[in-house]
C-alpha cells in the first residue's frame, strides 16, 4: 500500500482553505498608499467572506451527511429488531405447534385424552371395587328414580348408576330337586330368593319388516276392493323403516359413525345397504325434520341471550368453490331455561351477512368470540354484543407456554388476574340472581378495572406481535364488549356454551372428514341441531327420533309437528312404541 494512504484524511474545509491561500497571499512589505491598502483590504474581506459561505455550505453538507448516517443507524436498528421480533415469533410458534401435535390437548391432562393403551391406562389408574358397574335398583313405579328424588350433587369422579328403566331379564337358578330334601326327611320349601345383576346387551339386530295389508272385496265383484292403507312413511320412497332411520341418524350424529363403517356393519348382519343409498336417506331426512327446526329457531329468536360460534366443515361439490376450500357450519345456542336450543345452520361463507341473515328478528345480547365477522350483526340496532373472555385467556396461556421453563412472566399475570373473574363465578354460581348481580358490581367490576390497568401498563413494554402482545391487543380490542356481562346477572363470562354445543360436530368430522355436497351439509346440520337439542333437554336421542320419525309423515298441522319438540315428549312418552 502506498506511503500516502496512510496519511490522515484532509477535511473539505481544509482543502478550501490551501485553495484560498493559494489565491490570495499579503505582501511581505505593505504598501503606504492608503488607497493600495484599502483595495489589499477589500480583497481579503471577500477572500473571508467567500471562505465563510463556503464552510457553511460544507457544514450544511456534513449535518445532511450526519443525518443520513444516523437515518440509517436507525433504519438498521429497526431491521435488526424486527429480525428479532420475527425470530422470537416464529420460535414461539414452533413451540406452541410441537405443543398442539405432541402435548396434552388441555391444560390438565386426563385419562380419556391418551389416545394410546387406553384400556391400560384406565385400568392402573383403578381400584378392584370398580370391576362392577353401579347399578340403579329397579323402579317399580314406572317412573325414572331419577325424575321423583331431588337432584343431588354427584361426587367429583363417580360415576352416576346406570337407569333405573333399564328392563330387567329374570334368569331363575334353581337347586336340583333331589337337594330339596332337609336331612330330617321333610321337604324344603321356598322361603326367599338371593338376587345379584348383571350388565347385558343385545348385539343390534336386522330384520326385515313385512307390511300385510289386508284386502276385502265385494263377493259378487260388484264394487271395488278395499285395501288397509298403509301409515305414512319418513321415506315414502326408500325401503328403511323409521327405526331403521333413527338408527342411522343416531350413529352417525351422535356416535361420529361414517357411513362407509356403518355399511360395513350392516354388511355384517347380512344387510348390505350402499353407502350411496345411506346417504340418500340422510338427505331425504334433513328434508323431513326441517320443520322441527324451523320450530327451533322461532324458540330461539324469541330469547333475549344467544351464543354463536362456526367452525369449518369441507364440501367437495359446492358450485365456485375448489373441493379443498373451507365452508362453515354455524351454531346458534340459547332459549328458554326449560326449553334449550342448538341450531346449526350451513353457509359456504364466513361472511358478516352470515349471521346478519341467521340471526333476522332477534333482539338481545350475542356473546360471541373476537371474529370481526361478528362486527356487523354487533352494531344493528336492539343487538347488544358480547365477548368471550375464555377466548381472551386462551391467548394468554399460550404465551405463558412460550416462555422460558420456570419462569414467570407478564402472561402468568394475566391468567391470574382472568382467574379472579372465574373464582367469583365459581362461588356464585347457584346464587339468586339478585345476589350475583350484587357480587358482580362489588367484586367482579374492581377486578376488571384492575385487569384493565394492568393492560395500559403492560401493552406499550411488549412487541406487539409477540404472543403475548397479540394477546394484550386482543384483550383491548374487545374490552368494551368484555366488561358488559356485568351489567345483568344472567349475562355468561364466555361463550363455552356455544363451543360445547359445536364439539360433537368437531369430533364427528374427524372420522367422515368432509360431506360431498350442499345438500347433505345441510341436511347434516339440521340433524345435528335436532340431536344435539334432544342431549340439551335430557333426551336420548335414538329414542326420541323414533318417536318423531314415526309420527312426523302423519303430522298435518304446526300444533302436530310442535307436540315433537324434545320439551314436549318426555321419557314416559318416547318409550319404545309396540309394533301393530
Amino acid at each position: 500500500m502506498p506511503f500516502d494512504a496512510l496519511k490522515t484524511p484532509v477535511s473539505p474545509l481544509e482543502k478550501a482553505l490551501e485553495e484560498a491561500s493559494k489565491t490570495f497571499s499579503l505582501p511581505s512589505v505593505l504598501p503606504d498608499d492608503v488607497g493600495a491598502l484599502q483595495a489589499l483590504l477589500v480583497t481579503q474581506q471577500k477572500v473571508v467572506q467567500t471562505l465563510h459561505q463556503e464552510a457553511q455550505t460544507m457544514h450544511a453538507e456534513m449535518q445532511i451527511i450526519r443525518d443520513e448516517a444516523q437515518a440509517a443507524r436507525i433504519e438498521a436498528q429497526a431491521v435488526r429488531d424486527e429480525a428479532h421480533a420475527y425470530i422470537i415469533r416464529m420460535l414461539e410458534q414452533a413451540t406452541l405447534a410441537r405443543q398442539r401435535m405432541f402435548g396434552a390437548s388441555s391444560e390438565q391432562t386426563s385419562a380419556q385424552s391418551r389416545l394410546f393403551d387406553e384400556a391400560e391406562v384406565l385400568a392402573q389408574s383403578s381400584t378392584d371395587a370398580q370391576d362392577t358397574a353401579p347399578i340403579a335398583p329397579e323402579d317399580t313405579q314406572g317412573t325414572s328414580t331419577a325424575a321423583t328424588q331431588p337432584a343431588t350433587k354427584r361426587a367429583r369422579g363417580k360415576r352416576a348408576p346406570l337407569a333405573a328403566g333399564l328392563p330387567r331379564v329374570d334368569v331363575v337358578h334353581d337347586v336340583p330337586e333331589a337337594d330339596r330334601t332337609c336331612p330330617c326327611g321333610t321337604p324344603m320349601v321356598l322361603i326367599g330368593q338371593d338376587i345379584s345383576e348383571q350388565l347385558d346387551i343385545v348385539p343390534m339386530q336386522v330384520r326385515v319388516m313385512r307390511h300385510i295389508r289386508n284386502k276385502y272385496g265385494c263377493p259378487g265383484s260388484q264394487h271395488a276392493p278395499v285395501t288397509a292403507l298403509l301409515p305414512p312413511q319418513p321415506l315414502p320412497k326408500s325401503n328403511a323403516s323409521p327405526d331403521f332411520l333413527a338408527m342411522l341418524y343416531t350413529v352417525k350424529f351422535v356416535d361420529g359413525m361414517p357411513l362407509t363403517r356403518f355399511g360395513r356393519v350392516l354388511e355384517r348382519h347380512n344387510a348390505p345397504v350402499p353407502s350411496q343409498t345411506l346417504a340418500r336417506w340422510v338427505i331425504g331426512g334433513g328434508k323431513l325434520l326441517q320443520p322441527l327446526h324451523n320450530l327451533m329457531r322461532d324458540i330461539l329468536l324469541d330469547c333475549s341471550l344467544i351464543y354463536m360460534d362456526e367452525t369449518v366443515v369441507q364440501v367437495l361439490k359446492e358450485a365456485g368453490k375448489a373441493p379443498t376450500s373451507n365452508s362453515y357450519m354455524w351454531v346458534q345456542s340459547g332459549g328458554p331455561p326449560n326449553k334449550p336450543v342448538v341450531l346449526f345452520d350451513y353457509d359456504p361463507s364466513r361472511s358478516a351477512t352470515v349471521p346478519t341473515r341467521l340471526l333476522e328478528g332477534f333482539k338481545g345480547y350475542l356473546m360471541t368470540d373476537g371474529y370481526a365477522g361478528y362486527n356487523d350483526i354487533g352494531r344493528t340496532a336492539g343487538i347488544e354484543r358480547l365477548a368471550c373472555w375464555a377466548h381472551v385467556r386462551r391467548r394468554f396461556v399460550e404465551a405463558v407456554r412460550v416462555q422460558p421453563k420456570g419462569k414467570r412472566g407478564k402472561a402468568d399475570e394475566a391468567v391470574a388476574l382472568i382467574g379472579k373473574l372465574y373464582r367469583i363465578e365459581r362461588e356464585f354460581k347457584d346464587a339468586s340472581p339478585e345476589e350475583r348481580h350484587v357480587v358482580r358490581q362489588s367484586q367482579s367490576v374492581p377486578a376488571l378495572a384492575e385487569i384493565h390497568a394492568w393492560m395500559t401498563k403492560t401493552i406499550s413494554l411488549v412487541t406487539p406481535k409477540s404472543a403475548l402482545g397479540t394477546a394484550l391487543t386482543y384483550m383491548k380490542n374487545l374490552w368494551t364488549m368484555l366488561v358488559r356481562y356485568t351489567e345483568r346477572a344472567d349475562l355468561p363470562i364466555d361463550n363455552n356454551r356455544a363451543e360445547n354445543s359445536i364439539r360433537p360436530f368437531v369430533v364427528g368430522r374427524r372420522s367422515w372428514l368432509f360431506s360431498d355436497t350442499p345438500a347433505g351439509a345441510h341436511s347434516s346440520a339440521v340433524i345435528y341441531s335436532l340431536v344435539e337439542t334432544a342431549k340439551a333437554n335430557g333426551v336420548e336421542p335414538y329414542a326420541w327420533l323414533r318417536r318423531v320419525l314415526r309420527e312426523l309423515p302423519a303430522a298435518k298441522t304446526v300444533e302436530d309437528v310442535e307436540a315433537l319438540l324434545p320439551w314436549n315428549l318426555r321419557l314416559p312418552e318416547i318409550s319404545p312404541i309396540p309394533l301393530p
